[in-house]
């Protein structure tokens, strides 16, 4: 049995001083996508609040049920992305789970910024915050579906940033210090790096750890990238794998996990695939932070960087790469969730499962689900559908 990671008993207060920090209202705050330029926001002064992350918890703690109709009565439908509608269903309900850092609602913001690199939803999304708060709105629009990133693509993101800039120093009425943004930017560098080199410990066999310690694991380089805590978190957790020995789990089959994360059944899922001695190693969910901003100047890295992950590839791309991380993890079958309000992030809907299964030989499952609206998931026919994989691959 694999033991608690101990370094996980540190984001309790980790993330509690973060929001606890928030809801002081010493520095203005800016709302930001996940895939946001959220060091840019850092080196303008604001605390960076990060509402796909508050959707997750809706999802983790179980009130989507409820709080999803709330936003389809506000013309919002419930096959939209579920972390928007859970988010807006629990503002209109006035409920938050960060009533447990002092919040009476969600932080209110003095800006919102999306980049549309993970989808066109988080535009809409933000726009109805926008508009309850009389918030200003700026974006970056990044395309999607990209089998390459050309010069030409990163000379108009370029622009993108740069206009973002330019509206940034206008409403500080300051400019950009680049030196601060290059600090801010080298330790959002050093925390991908380390998340990185944690999550490829589990080329191991058996693995140290799997996705269901990952997705906790990766908050701080979510909400907290671009600050010296998430690289001193990462550290001491990568110092704690290193030291730790192999675990004693009997490790039968080694699974890849493709797409989001149903938040609601992670210890579910967890309990369910360490009864059966599997261990799910890697997924393209935790890999999607581990940005590379190596460079002198951080404009460019950070562009291309934010413009060339998995979510926004076409369909060739996302075949190749996932050939060659399924084989760097030694990895024995993939997992496709189709998740039923998530089409971005979902990747089974034209061939790819049966395409990487022809190329690579690999046994794909795809099963139905959803990021946070349960309704979407059974766990009966997803037990069945993984058993019936689990006979297929000890049979071959």
């Amino acid at each position: 049995m694999r033991e608690p990671l101990k370094t996980q008993g540190d984001l309790k207060e980790l993330l509690g001083t973060y929001y606890l920090g928030m809801a002081a209202k010493e520095k203005p705050i800016a709302w930001c996508t996940s895939v946001g330029p959220a060091e840019l926001l850092r080196a303008f002064g604001y605390e960076v609040y990060f509402p796909e992350n508050h959707g997750a918890m809706i999802g983790a703690k179980r009130p989507g049920a409820k709080n999803i109709p709330a936003a389809s009565r506000e013309g919002y439908s419930a096959e939209v992305c579920s972390y928007m509608t859970a988010d807006i269903g629990a503002f209109l309900e006035g409920e938050t789970p960060l009533q447990a850092y002092g919040f009476e609602g969600v932080p209110k913001p003095d800006l919102l910024v999306y980049n549309t690199s993970q989808c066109r939803e988080v535009k809409e999304w933000f726009g109805f915050f926008a508009r309850r708060f009389e918030a200003p709105l700026l974006g970056i629009h990044t395309p999607q579906n990209l089998d390459e990133i050309t010069p030409e693509l990163l000379a108009y993101l370029t622009k993108e940033w740069e206009r973002l800039i330019e509206e940034l120093e206008r409403l500080s009425g300051r400019p950009l210090d680049r030196e601060r943004f290059e600090e801010i930017a080298s330790h959002s560098y050093a925390a991908c790096k380390l998340w990185q080199e944690f999550l490829e410990s589990n080329g191991r066999r058996p693995a140290p750890h799997t996705f269901f310690d990952h997705v906790i694991l990766m908050a701080p380089v979510v909400v907290l990238r671009g600050t010296p805590q998430a690289v001193d978190f990462y550290r001491r957790l990568i110092d704690e794998v290193e030291a730790m020995p192999a675990p004693d789990v009997d490790e039968r089959v080694r699974v890849y996990w493709d797409g989001m994360p149903i938040w609601g059944k992670n210890r579910h899922l967890s309990e369910f695939f360490q009864e059966r001695a599997v261990s799910v190693v890697a997924s393209t969910y935790g890999h999607s932070w581990t940005f590379d901003f190596e460079g002198g100047d951080p404009l460019p890295a950070m562009v291309r960087a934010y413009a060339e992950i998995f979510i926004s590839r076409s369909e060739s791309f996302k075949l190749e790469y996932l050939k060659e991380i399924t084989r760097r993890f030694g990895a024995d079958a993939v997992l496709f969730h189709d998740a039923k309000t998530c089409p971005h992030n979902t990747n089974t809907r034209f061939s790819l499962p049966g395409r990487l299964r022809k190329e690579t030989g690999l046994p794909t499952l795809t099963f139905y689900g959803d990021l946070v609206d349960l309704r979407h998931f059974s766990e009966e026919e997803f037990a069945l559908r993984m058993e019936a994989l689990l006979e297929q691959l000890e049979g071959a």
